[in-house]
């Protein structure tokens, strides 16, 4: 079963990013698929946040916060957030699988 999405760039970057931070501060060893878990789904909750609040100071018609950025962000923020739960799905569809086979 192959687990890697390639149709999008933007959760590749959450990934890589959540990998540097599964990394010790040693930085020899990883710290495992639960670490690199961890770390994109915080990537991913960051994105949202940050999304969140460009468009709360949208609302509060901040100078500083364009429109364009605030819809790139809440972009990235929904299509991270879909290879999650697609990630998350196929994940408990291999659970089902497994738990379903006779040993």
């Amino acid at each position: 079963m192959d687990l890697r999405i390639t149709s999008t760039p933007l959760p590749l970057t959450s990934a890589l990013a959540a990998r540097r931070n599964a990394v010790p501060q040693g930085g020899a060893q990883e710290a495992g698929f639960s670490g690199a878990l961890k770390g994109a789904l915080s990537e991913v909750s960051k994105a949202q946040n940050q999304a969140n609040e460009l468009q709360k100071q949208v609302q509060l018609e901040n100078p500083k916060v364009s429109i364009e950025e605030t819809m790139v962000a809440i972009q990235k923020a929904q299509v991270s957030f879909q290879a999650t739960l697609h990630v998350r799905n196929r994940l408990v569809q291999a659970y089902t699988d497994i738990m379903n086979m006779q040993v």
